[in-house]
């Protein structure tokens, strides 16, 4: 009996502890079923994020597609980087009628977008009319504005057009407006085919080039406290630009609009006068023409003579020697001696001569921001005289360089270019000049950078040549004391491959810059002694040519 019983126990006692230890599996396992579902679930929720994110199109490219409002085609530099690309974008809206809670989703956008202008913001919710947020969203906001689970937000893909390089091909580029048309530089000159093209337009520009040539620019703008600047470095012989500058110059990703003349194009749109640069035109009209030569001299010059109706033209150093060379009237920038060099050649010669390098008429070019020279009065008073030395003419900063290249490459015509020709068709070059010109020309420009006014461009191992030429600017049409100062250099003299002008606007002279001769003396010299073209632009080129020559001696050396 007592068997029995203890039998019994011992079957409860087992099926009692059998059930504890069931109930136990079965919440535990719940609970994990539990974890695995809720980590499943946002697993399954941040992968069709990633999904829809990985959907957009980032290389329009390869997904052109004509029909697409918005498309333009990518420019790029002559080595294939980019200086605008068009990119897929997201622009926000917000529906201010299926707002639920308009005070939370103000909280949670300055959360996310500190910085605008949240009392402009909620007057447009008030207003309850759909308006745009906020235009090309990065991916990390959109995550957080998404992430608000609000209908009233509305996100719209499109394509937006972005300029990597910012500020450094402002004038070149040129904008678009909000209707996605080209409304400066090459984005309007070339608005329909970079709207029709599947492939990128390639430019004739380095990146790297342009990058040291402004960098310095902007170095020598403050130095001289200059109110604008330019220089353009081109190919002699096929009329390739490989750097166009002007300062000041924008940032195109900042979509502003630009009122301020002082923004113009130096380089294409203003037209000035360029001064004692033009006497290398009046000299090489003259060997041009066979009616001299380098070593042809003028003999007992005055100081000053007059022309005209009583009009004077000095000399502007007393110091200059009654005879002088034609070489040494270039290389001592003599204002007589080219005003007898002019007369030798006439009115009708040397306007045609000056016709014929591009000078007088407007120039047909890449961009249409392109500025024409003012009509001249051939017949008045002194005009053929003063042209002579490079005042009462005008002309711009590009077409100087193309009249330097013209007169330094054998005397071939050249057109400038912004756009690359990978054609690699033959063309046949055309000779404006006497073979004579290129070659006595090249001499003496070296000797003016050598010997003359230029000696601060003297850069080691370049060989370079040129001319300087200091202005005064017309204001209200009389002679200011304001100066634009130039120098147009080429490069190597004894085979020219560059052409490089350099221009300051409105310089002033500064007493506090140490100046460091190039003659191999280590002699420096502190402070402008003259606000010149010799102490001023002169100087900038110098160390622009120290920055941009080991990259042209290394890349461009066989072009």
């Amino acid at each position: 009996m007592n068997n029995k019983k203890n039998i019994i126990l011992e079957e409860y006692e087992n099926e009692f502890s059998y059930k504890k230890s069931k109930t136990n599996l079965d919440i535990q396992f719940n609970r994990i079923a539990f974890i695995f579902f809720v980590f499943l679930m946002i697993s399954v929720i941040y992968s069709i994020q990633l999904l829809h994110l990985g959907s957009l199109k980032l290389d329009v490219e390869t997904n052109y597609t004509p029909s697409i409002k918005d498309y333009r085609a990518d420019i790029i530099d002559r080595n294939g980087n980019y200086l605008v690309k068009t990119v897929s974008s997201i622009d926000i809206g917000i529906s201010p009628i299926e707002v639920i809670d308009k005070q939370k989703l103000l909280i949670n956008l300055k959360w996310i977008f500190p910085k605008k202008d949240y009392a402009d913001v909620e007057k447009k919710l008030n207003k309850n009319k759909f308006f745009n947020f906020e235009k090309t969203i990065s991916l990390t906001n959109y995550q957080k504005i998404m992430s608000l689970g609000d209908k009233a937000i509305r996100p719209e893909e499109r394509l937006t057009r972005i300029y990597p390089q910012k500020n450094l091909f402002s004038h070149i580029i040129g904008q678009i407006d909000n209707e996605n048309n080209g409304i400066s530089g090459l984005e309007k000159s070339f608005d329909e085919e970079l709207k029709q093209r599947k492939k990128s337009l390639q430019l004739t520009v380095d990146v790297d080039i342009q990058f040291l040539i402004r960098k310095e620019l902007l170095k020598y703008q403050k130095i001289f406290d200059a109110k604008g600047g330019a220089a353009i470095l081109m190919n002699v012989n096929n009329g390739e630009i490989l750097s166009m500058v002007s300062l000041p110059d924008f940032d195109l990703n900042k979509r502003e609009t630009i009122v301020d003349v002082n923004y113009i194009n130096r380089v294409t749109k203003g037209t000035y006068e360029l001064g004692s640069v033009f006497k290398t035109f009046t000299i090489a009209s003259g060997i041009n023409y066979g009616l001299i030569e380098p070593e042809t001299k003028f003999l007992d010059s005055k100081k000053s003579i007059n022309c005209g109706d009583g009009y004077t033209i000095n000399e502007y150093d007393n110091k200059m020697p009654s005879d002088l060379s034609v070489e040494n009237i270039l290389i001592k920038s003599g204002n007589i001696g080219s005003v007898r060099i002019v007369r030798k050649i006439g009115v009708e010669k040397h306007k045609s001569f000056l016709e014929t390098i591009g000078i007088l008429d407007k120039i047909s070019f890449d961009i249409d921001e392109v500025g024409k020279p003012l009509k001249i009065d051939w017949n008045e008073g002194c005009k053929i005289e003063t042209i002579a030395f490079g005042h009462g003419i005008t002309t711009t900063i590009l077409q100087l360089a193309k009249g330097y290249a013209i007169i330094s490459n054998g005397g071939y015509k050249i057109t400038p270019t912004l756009i690359k020709d990978n054609t690699n068709k033959k063309i046949k070059r055309l000779k404006v000049l006497s073979n004579d010109v290129s070659k006595k020309m090249n001499i003496m420009m070296r000797k003016v950078v050598s010997e003359g006014t230029a000696k601060l461009v003297n850069v080691e191992g370049f060989q370079v040549g040129g001319k300087t030429g200091t202005a005064e600017q017309v204001s209200n049409s009389i002679y200011s004391k304001t100066k634009i100062n130039t120098l147009a250099s080429i490069f190597p003299s004894n085979n020219p491959k560059f052409v490089l002008v350099v221009m300051l606007e409105s310089t002033k002279n500064n007493k506090d810059y140490t100046y460091e001769y190039r003659d191999g003396s280590g002699f420096k010299l502190l402070g402008s002694p003259r606000n010149t073209a010799g102490w001023t632009t002169v100087e900038a080129a110098g160390k622009i040519i120290d920055k941009i020559g080991p990259i042209l001696a290394t890349k461009y050396i066989e072009n």
